[in-house]
């Protein structure tokens, strides 16, 4: 293959150089998909806070435990690999000594570190400085072979993971994966000579997450464009040798099941790819597969009819007999993504480090920072969700827990000091008042029901000189602005002069959006108005702080699909309402594939915040904790539909984000100085398996 590289000195004399394609230099950067001119607009600024589902309380480490040679399944003791810090995952052995190359986010995005027994702390590995999501390290004769997402593929609606190599001492990049093309969880055979990926090949990505519609693809290390599609339908791979893979699919009976596919001689196939063999039995689910050196056993994560965990077990492949791994150990909490050392005297995996931690975080920070691709916005992950930052920046209101700690909250906008306003009662989607910095509004009743559920907007009025000292309850005056027999009202958002609040409303059976009067409610003469209509789905509104328009999601242009949501605008007379392509014209096959929500502006009024399905799946949702939308990413457009940016890219859903412009640089530095008396959170470990992986088959 023919490759163009250019050098880039990225420190002072003596520092390591960086070699990068030419082909792709430029689509290193997160940029445009539309051709207007970058100058139109400025560059948005500002910061943004978002949450992520179920991310917060991960608290993964990576733990091993030694296999006795003579008794294949009697297991030593547990040991904890990793030094407790942010979260820690998706391990490989580069030895049978325990050493290790990991993933971890401590940097607020996942990079790569590498560590041993009697290391004092984690080794940083090279990594791609543009990339936002780096996954799935495999070390091979000196180089890392690794997945990032920081190459745009140059269409919507198509994964950016991509592997690629680079030296283990310094920063030699190169791309294994076909421009255009899709790649995820890479194995090298024992040899060094083949690598196997899960690929979509130049397809795109279908909207699936269940079970992704890739193959399994090898390639020689040495010449990685002569690839070879041994079996459709497969992901995960492991070799037993440069002849055997093993890897996971979902069986026609529906359970998850590890198989096998024989690898030609030289690659040489003379028909269609082969048939895979069904290694594991029905009756259970068995994933991520991770062969041992003896071809015979393989270690596999599993979920067992009326167990709610999923644990690591060795699987004898001619007895057809599992061996349970962590059950015994830790039989209440979630394992993943099992892997074994070279000579199999080791078995590792991740899991929830546990509760009340000696070493390690064992709180969870209110607000952590993320990485930003684009340098004037500074990024930040909340511990809770719909966040909405006062007039001044300076508070942060939320919600915490919809089931055991409801209600709506306040913290200070560098993440210490926590109050309670509303208690006790189901609450989401805040609105801080843009002219009263002691009135918030949100949306009271239960969440994702029906357009007849009792949903009501509230007006929440509290003293803002009682946010102060050490956190705790603030008295407040609770009114409600909606009548309760008027169904489903939620989503507020205030005009910028204060006097007007938008929503949602069930209350004509479909979900549309009203106008009501941000002091009185409709309890008043001339309250209430109707600002769309249809028998379709209008939600999340926000309005512009420049008073001109309001955003929404929508459906209206395909009623029938729950699923699709565009972006719109109009005016609040209810004139000039329009939507905004973001994937494409009107008509074209991307532009229906659209879902986006979450729409927020700019303090401009110029650009538009909003989580969306854009950019695919990033890695294999299977080997993860729940994730409802695992394509949730957050980007931001302009309002003409130009300059689209992406913001995130990795194996969560990302969503309710709030963005604060405002003249004030908010006092960031403050989040990288947590004290033992912050009011944070205890790390429990509280997250779900994938909720559509189902026993009852």
């Amino acid at each position: 293959m023919l490759r163009h590289f250019m050098r880039i000195t990225t420190g002072s004399a003596g520092s390591p150089l960086l070699l990068i394609n030419t082909n792709n230099y430029f689509n290193l950067h997160f940029h445009s998909h539309h051709t207007h001119s970058q100058m139109d607009h400025p560059i948005p600024k500002g910061t943004i806070i978002f949450s992520t589902v179920g991310r917060s309380n991960y608290g993964f480490d990576i733990f091993s435990l030694q296999l006795q040679p003579q008794q294949p399944t009697t297991l030593g003791p547990e040991h904890r690999l990793t030094d407790g810090i942010s979260v820690n995952f998706n391990a490989q052995f580069l030895d049978d000594n325990q050493t290790i190359v990991f993933v971890s986010e401590r940097t607020g995005s996942p990079r790569f570190y590498l560590t041993r027994p009697g290391l004092s702390s984690p080794k940083s590995l090279p990594f791609v400085p543009s990339s936002l999501f780096h996954d799935r390290p495999v070390v091979n004769n000196d180089r890392v072979y690794f997945i990032s997402a920081h190459e745009d593929p140059g269409r919507l609606f198509k994964s950016w993971s991509a592997l690629y190599s680079t030296r283990i001492d310094e920063l030699d990049l190169n791309r294994l994966t076909p421009l255009g093309s899709v790649d995820y969880s890479p194995a090298i055979s024992r040899s060094g000579k083949f690598i196997a990926v899960a690929s979509y090949g130049s397809r795109s990505w279908g909207g699936e997450f269940h079970e992704l519609n890739t193959d399994i693809v090898v390639f020689p290390e040495s010449d990685p464009d002569n690839r070879v599609t041994v079996c459709e339908r497969g992901g995960w791979p492991t070799w037993f040798s440069d002849s055997v893979i093993y890897f996971h699919r979902q069986a026609e009976d529906g359970w998850w099941s590890i198989f096998r596919v024989d690898i030609p001689e030289n690659l040489k196939l003379s028909g269609p790819p082969n048939t895979a063999t069904r290694v594991t039995p029905p009756g259970l689910h068995c994933f991520t597969p991770a062969a041992m050196h003896d071809g015979i056993r393989l270690a596999v994560a599993t979920r067992r009819r009326g167990k709610n965990f999923r644990h690591v077990e060795i699987f004898d492949i001619e007895s057809e007999t599992f061996h349970p791994v962590t059950e015994t150990l830790n039989p209440n909490l979630h394992h993943y993504n099992p892997f074994v050392s070279p000579g199999s005297k080791f078995i590792g995996y991740h899991r929830f480090r546990g509760t009340g931690s000696t070493q390690g975080e064992s709180t969870i920070p209110n607000l952590n920072p993320v990485l930003s691709p684009i340098k004037p916005i500074k990024m930040l992950r909340i511990n809770a969700s719909f966040p909405s930052f006062s007039r001044n920046g300076d508070f942060i209101a939320f919600n915490h827990n919809f089931d055991t700690n409801s209600g709506v909250k306040v913290f200070k906008s560098n993440g210490s000091k926590r109050w309670t306003l509303l208690k006790g009662r189901t609450a989401f989607y805040n609105a801080w008042s843009p002219t009263e910095k002691h009135v918030i509004y949100t949306s009271v009743g239960p969440i994702f029901q029906s357009a007849k559920a009792t949903v009501q907007i509230a007006r929440i009025k509290f003293d803002s000189s009682d946010l102060n000292g050490d956190g705790g309850d603030v008295k407040c005056d609770v009114k409600i602005l909606t009548k309760e027999e008027t169904g489903n009202n939620a989503f507020p958002s205030c005009s910028p002069d204060g006097k007007s609040i938008v929503f949602r409303s069930g209350r004509s059976g479909f979900k549309n959006l009203y106008i009501v009067d941000a002091v009185n409610g409709e309890f008043v003469d001339g309250g209430l108005r109707r600002l769309t209509e249809g028998p379709w789905i209008d939600t999340m509104p926000s309005w512009s702080p420049k008073g001109d328009l309001i955003a929404f999601s929508s459906n209206r242009h395909n009623p029938d699909d729950v699923a699709t949501f565009g972006i719109y605008v109009v005016k609040p007379d209810g004139s000039d309402l329009r939507r905004i392509h973001v994937a494409g014209s009107e008509g074209s096959d991307d532009v229906v594939s659209e879902r986006i929500n979450h729409v927020c502006f700019s303090e401009d009024g110029e650009w538009l915040l909003f989580t969306a399905n854009l950019g695919g799946v990033t890695a294999e949702p299977v080997s993860w904790p729940n994730q409802f939308q695992p394509y949730g990413d957050l980007y931001v457009v302009r309002l003409d539909g130009s300059g689209l940016r992406r913001l995130t890219c990795n194996a969560y859903e990302n969503g309710t984000p709030a963005w604060y412009t405002g003249g004030e640089e908010l006092d960031l530095e403050r989040l990288c100085l947590r004290s033992e008396d912050e009011d944070e959170d205890e790390l429990r470990g509280e997250f779900e398996e994938p909720l559509w992986i189902s026993c009852d088959i």
